[in-house]
């Protein structure tokens, strides 16, 4: 059990400046600990949602710039969360866990965690954890002004444009939103677990029909065979074109 004092324990902490608030999503089933955990965050000036459940951390993910995440759930064990999180998201994840054997740590690194802390853990400890995994998904972070350049496509998410070969592409919203992840990830592969989760907010849903449907009238408005690859069984990949 997470001693609840450990949180109370230290001083106030500096307040950090809104440029470096992060939106937190804490994944933890005890109420009494996710309250000390959401007073303890807001108190150093980053904002912070709560749930209980795995299921609903993997619903509510893409709202979040981190994720704190407790192994002891009560519908399926953290580790299972994180194992489907790495499935579609790169967001961070940092578990905070009373488990303190090696394997546990072992598993958490290997299967993705940004950080594994062991409860109890002290107020300082854990923002300076918070902080030091911000600055690295920071530095990580590509963002490119909001256009992606493949070869000679050219996608502005900002203005919600699409150039291939300097033809104008007419796309519908969610024909766009594909063509702007395939182009994010130009010449590796997304799942379609990644795509369900993007486009239709759950990656563990059956909506495959509709991706199907998106991904024909797409393929039609590029006019360019092969340029999209099914990867079978696994997703799809963007082939750079030459521009």
């Amino acid at each position: 059990m997470l001693e609840l004092t450990s949180y109370l324990r230290a001083s106030r902490p500096d307040l950090i400046t809104e440029d470096d608030a992060v939106q937190l999503l804490i994944v933890e089933d005890d109420e009494a600990v996710a309250r000390a955990l959401i007073d303890a965050v807001s108190a150093a000036g980053h904002l912070a949602e709560h749930v209980s459940r795995g299921a609903d951390a993997l619903l509510k993910h893409r709202n979040a710039q981190m994720i704190l995440l407790d192994l002891g759930l009560p519908d399926m064990d953290g580790l299972e969360v994180l194992r489907k999180l790495r499935q579609i998201s790169d967001v961070p994840v940092v578990i905070l866990s009373a488990r303190n054997d090696e394997r546990s740590v072992v598993r958490g690194l290997r299967q993705g965690a940004d950080d594994f802390l062991v409860k109890p853990i002290g107020l300082a400890v854990l923002l300076a954890r918070i902080d030091a995994v911000a600055r690295r998904a920071k530095v990580l972070a590509d963002d490119n002004d909001g256009v992606l350049i493949a070869g000679g496509l050219r996608v502005d998410t900002g203005k919600h444009e699409a150039v291939l070969d300097g033809r104008a592409l007419h796309l519908t919203a969610k024909e766009f939103d594909l063509l702007a992840l395939l182009a994010q990830h130009a010449g590796s592969v997304v799942t379609r677990e990644q795509i369900l989760d993007r486009l239709w907010g759950d990656a563990f849903i059956a909506v495959s029909r509709s991706l199907d449907v998106h991904l024909t009238g797409l393929r039609s408005k590029l006019a360019a065979p092969g340029m999209i690859v099914n990867v079978r069984g696994v997703g799809y990949r963007l082939e750079t074109p030459n521009p």
